[in-house]
């Protein structure tokens, strides 16, 4: 089956690569100490009800973003939120520190399901995906930001970008992983299964290695791809509410290019369903988004239309 050009399966490398110049872009923001006429760093920002859209889910789209949950009547959190300052400031943009005032912006703390404070969450690609609570000592702090980089390092290439802008020096060219070459041969002969198992391998050495999850949803899609029906899409459009078959639409609309529909079609199926249903979908749609290029436009607005409807 063709793929009419929707997903660039054959190389993992090449889709970081084209991701890479728009990353350069987002890194790009103001390098200078003071980050403005106050003092106050480019990397940390007051969010409110109104900017949470701009500051946190459009900016986690290439760097993650650390939203401090606090109170001005809080202890602990005037412990934590100057460490966390520091630490955004000196990181040069590799991760943003949202800090949101939990009284004045009582919406964003019920999102976040917020409970006791100091509570800091990290924000990925528009979604919640590790945070903990209360004032921790520095070193345990900076042990937490440094899993979180070191887990979206390969998958969002801005980090790269600003912490070698940190520190001054050029970009290395890492070598080829023979790992990788076996698994993108095996995909490019259409071995499947070789390929899925040749990243599983990978994966139980490194649980972490994000640009092998990426490259197993993609060979995962690309079977699914091969058994797409196309009447599967009329099948979904007749039953709206008949989850299994949105899903399976969504794949046959990605494998003819699609695309804008297939997420369309996911998104509204999100917003009219909940509990399991409801996840089942928002994390469909989320390896979706995985297949493409991180600055892909069409990825971009279906994240913010995903965020719009889950908060």
């Amino acid at each position: 089956m063709a793929l009419a050009g929707a997903v660039d399966l054959a190389a993992v490398k090449a889709r970081s690569e084209a991701a890479a110049a728009a990353a350069a872009r987002a890194a790009q923001a103001p390098q200078t100490s003071d980050g403005g006429p106050d003092g106050a760093s480019p990397f940390v920002v007051d969010v409110t009800e109104e900017t949470f859209q701009a500051e946190v889910l459009e900016r986690s789209l290439q760097v993650p973003v650390v939203v401090d949950l606090w109170a001005e009547w809080c202890g602990p959190c005037k412990q934590l939120s100057p460490v966390l300052e520091r630490m955004a400031a000196a990181a040069n943009g590799a991760w943003v520190l949202a800090k949101v005032d939990v009284d004045a912006n009582p919406r964003i703390a019920q999102a976040f399901q917020v409970q006791s404070i100091p509570m800091v969450m990290a924000v990925v690609g528009g979604q919640p995906v590790d945070g903990f609570n209360g004032a921790l000592p520095e070193p345990q702090v900076r042990e937490w930001i440094t899993r979180l980089l070191d887990a979206l390092r390969d998958r969002m290439p801005a980090i790269r970008q600003a912490e070698e802008g940190a520190q001054g020096g050029e970009p290395v060219e890492e070598p080829e992983d023979p790992r990788f070459t076996a698994a993108e041969d095996a995909l490019e002969r259409g071995d499947y299964p070789a390929a899925e198992a040749a990243y599983q391998q990978i994966l139980a050495v490194e649980p972490a290695n994000e640009q092998a999850k990426a490259a197993l949803g993609q060979v995962r899609f690309l079977a699914r791809a091969e058994r797409a029906d196309p009447a599967a899409v009329g099948r979904a459009d007749a039953a709206p509410d008949d989850v299994d078959a949105q899903l399976a639409a969504s794949d046959a609309e990605v494998a003819v290019d699609s695309v804008e529909a297939a997420f369309d079609r996911l998104v509204s199926t999100v917003a009219r369903t909940s509990g399991d249903d409801r996840d089942r979908v928002r994390e469909h749609l989320v390896g979706l988004f995985e297949l493409f290029a991180p600055d892909d436009p069409r990825v971009a607005k279906a994240r913010r239309s995903l965020a719009r409807a889950l908060f």
